[in-house]
């Protein structure tokens, strides 16, 4: 059963849509430079995965298919019938399963440091022992962020790394979890040929969470797709460099900036 996702919109109420979704562990607050570069033109819509900021964490399991699930019901409940769609990580991997499962409901795609299958089964299904164990997702934080940022740039942006880390920590430890068993049965490698939307995927150089070799599968399997690598990026380039990707999602949708 879908959840209630909470979002955030920004733009014209008339304009065409973008939908945001987020990474792993972060919120749709992650998306503010997006927003602001691209709402001039776009209605822009970001959300908080279940488990996530501001929306619910029901009961487990959960899959890949159930957060996308969530997706469909949040654009039913504004009332929008198709959408382009960019997703970072998780984000991500929704992206994918909507334009293979509910082709009509996307109009573009962008899939930002992602991949149709990631392996390491049991790596994910420890870390949400982990995190319920603990109760808290604290306990993985510093880990996790280590892993966002190139690390000379990280080290000149505290306060945003705080910041990051502080949502990073209000996550339901149940909900992140869930999440985390979602991403150890990911595998969309099969679905990706039934992608026809146009497709942009994006990856950062230098991302030790999930490398650019992820994005290139995808960019191959998915006909017509363009890959674009971001040099001295890691696994938030959304974040790290703006300008650069805020260029190319316009460039994709085919809207200024």
């Amino acid at each position: 059963m879908s959840v209630a996702l909470h979002h955030r919109q920004s733009g014209p109420e008339g304009a065409p849509v973008l939908l945001l979704g987020s990474s792993l562990g972060t919120t749709g607050s992650m998306w503010e430079p997006q927003h602001r570069a691209l709402d001039r033109t776009l209605r822009c819509i970001s959300f908080d995965h279940r488990g996530h900021g501001g929306s619910p964490a029901p009961a487990g399991p959960y899959t890949i298919a159930a957060l996308g699930e969530d997706v469909i019901a949040l654009m039913d409940r504004l009332g929008i019938e198709r959408a382009a769609y960019a997703g970072i990580s998780l984000g991500g991997m929704l992206g994918q399963w909507l334009a293979a499962h509910h082709p009509q409901r996307v109009e573009r795609l962008v899939l930002i440091a992602t991949s149709a299958h990631l392996g390491a089964r049991e790596a994910w299904l420890e870390r949400a022992v982990t995190v319920r164990t603990a109760g808290t997702t604290e306990v993985i934080a510093d880990a996790v962020l280590s892993r966002w940022f190139t690390p000379g740039w990280a080290a000149e942006q505290r306060a945003l790394i705080a910041r990051l880390r502080e949502d990073f920590c209000r996550s339901d430890p149940e909900g992140y979890a869930g999440c985390c068993e979602a991403i150890a049965e990911l595998d969309l490698r099969a679905e990706l040929a039934r992608i026809s939307v146009p497709t942009l995927v994006i990856g950062g150089a230098q991302d030790p969470a999930i490398p650019p070799h992820n994005q290139r599968v995808i960019a191959e399997a998915v006909r017509g797709a363009r890959l674009e690598l971001i040099e001295d990026a890691a696994h938030i380039p959304t974040l790290q460099h703006p300008a650069a990707v805020n260029a190319l999602i316009a460039d994709h949708l085919g809207v200024g900036l």
